[in-house]
């Protein structure tokens, strides 16, 4: 290392400094124009940080990064996937398990309209940054559902349709079941609006094409030799593709269009593959409320013909789901439990109540829950639901069971059932203190 020292001058003078070969001397500089370097600098060095902080708050932006206001209710803290994470007492963890799909803008269409509750394939297509959080949360936990309202306007269609991905469950006032790759539609000829709510056994965006859509991919030669209608390929060409998404029609026209229509209905044997009259099930009280259900049971034993039809028609789908009507009475309790083998998604039907959870880290998620809202419930998380008013609470539920039978486990099985010396040691209270709950 050079043994130099540096000498002070006067100012403008010329500065010099001595090493070991002798007196060395630079060009003078004034301190002036020293300052004025050093001001560019400075002034390139802000507008750099501004443009890099601008780039990166652009990037965040477009990227789902979503950065929003938290009041002290929805407290959480953003991760590096923009997903809301846990924290600020549960609140805005809270989104990951429920979400508002009555608040969410509906995809319009000529005969009526849907709205999403799923993951989708890019971030920037979620409605909002509670769709992002509660549609990651879906594809992390695996949940194999997802859910979407349908309203069809009095004579509106959905256009007959298949899924790729997913089977397709219903439910109206009947539980309706549509394999994977079966081309299915769903006619209102009611005179008032119909509500259906859609399961899919997918947390991965629902892939589907409409058969107007696949008539249009198909060249005309070959959709006119595999049809051979009366004119050939003129008449082919006659058909004229809508400049609007036909998902759910309703053409201003249809009276010109349909002269007579028939609605008979197949043999049971058949319909019965497909649909579930879960209204005329069997009813299933508990302490509490309680639940009809089209569950999928690898038993046949005790089965109704309808029950033994429809689940051999489950059996034929490689994931279905098991789908339940639950009510909970007036200002009751639908008690702490899990499911140790599926997770679970409800949609609100009426009423008002609360809904709550306890994560796979130990924090306590609540939640006010009212018609339209969406809750879910992973596998092995222990959740409950309670009803507030006179109106109690009334919830069309989906469990990802695939082909095995629910398993639940509810919070006074569990607890009773442990002896009294380890719940002594584990709370730190008597022993004969726990004998205060009952062990029937």
């Amino acid at each position: 290392m050079d043994n130099r020292a540096f000498e002070m001058q006067p100012e403008g003078a010329a500065r010099s400094w001595k090493g070991k070969d002798g007196p060395q001397r630079e060009a003078p500089q004034s301190n002036g124009t020293l300052r004025k370097l050093f001001a560019l600098c400075l002034l390139a060095g802000v507008m750099s940080t501004a443009l890099s902080v601008a780039s990166l708050a652009l990037v965040y932006s477009k990227a789902g990064g979503l950065v929003r206001e938290m009041s002290a209710n929805e407290g959480g803290v953003v991760n590096e996937e923009g997903v809301n994470e846990e924290g600020g007492g549960g609140g805005g963890a809270r989104f990951r398990f429920f979400y508002r799909l009555s608040r969410t803008e509906p995809q319009k269409y000529p005969g009526g309209q849907i709205q999403w509750a799923t993951s989708r394939s890019k971030r920037d297509l979620y409605p909002d940054p509670e769709g992002l959080q509660f549609g990651e949360s879906l594809r992390q936990h695996q949940s194999h559902m997802s859910v979407a309202l349908l309203r069809i306007k009095a004579g509106g269609l959905r256009v007959p349709h298949w899924h790729f991905n997913a089977a397709e469950h219903g439910y109206v006032l009947q539980a309706v079941f549509f394999p994977p790759g079966a081309v299915h539609w769903l006619k209102n000829v009611g005179g008032g609006e119909l509500a259906v709510v859609l399961f899919f056994g997918s947390h991965e965006e629902v892939k589907t094409l409409d058969v107007d859509e696949a008539f249009f991919g198909t060249a005309e030669d070959i959709a006119a030799r595999a049809l051979q209608p009366s004119g050939g390929l003129e008449f082919i060409r006659s058909f004229r593709k809508a400049s609007e998404d036909q998902r759910v029609n309703l053409p201003p026209n249809l009276a010109q269009l349909v002269h007579s229509a028939a609605y008979g209905r197949s043999e049971d044997s058949r319909v019965w593959r497909y649909f579930y009259d879960l209204a005329a099930s069997p009813l299933h009280p508990f302490r509490g409320g309680s639940f009809r259900w089209a569950p999928y049971r690898p038993s046949r034993t005790f089965m109704s013909p309808m029950e033994r039809i429809y689940t051999q028609s489950l059996d034929e789908s490689s994931a279905p789901l098991t789908l339940a009507l639950l009510r909970i009475h007036p200002n009751e309790l639908g008690q702490p439990h899990l499911h140790g083998n599926a997770n679970e998604l409800a949609y609100v039907v009426s009423g008002r109540g609360r809904a709550g959870l306890v994560t796979e880290k130990g924090l306590k998620v609540e939640m006010e829950v009212g018609v339209g809202d969406v809750v879910f419930f992973p596998a092995g998380t222990q959740h409950y639901l309670e009803a507030g008013g006179d109106e109690g609470l009334l919830l069309v539920v989906a469990y990802s069971t695939g082909k095995k039978e629910l398993k639940t486990l509810r919070m006074n099985q569990y607890f009773k059932a442990t002896a009294d010396h380890i719940l002594a040691q584990l709370f730190r209270k008597e022993q004969r203190e726990f004998q205060r709950f009952p062990r029937s």
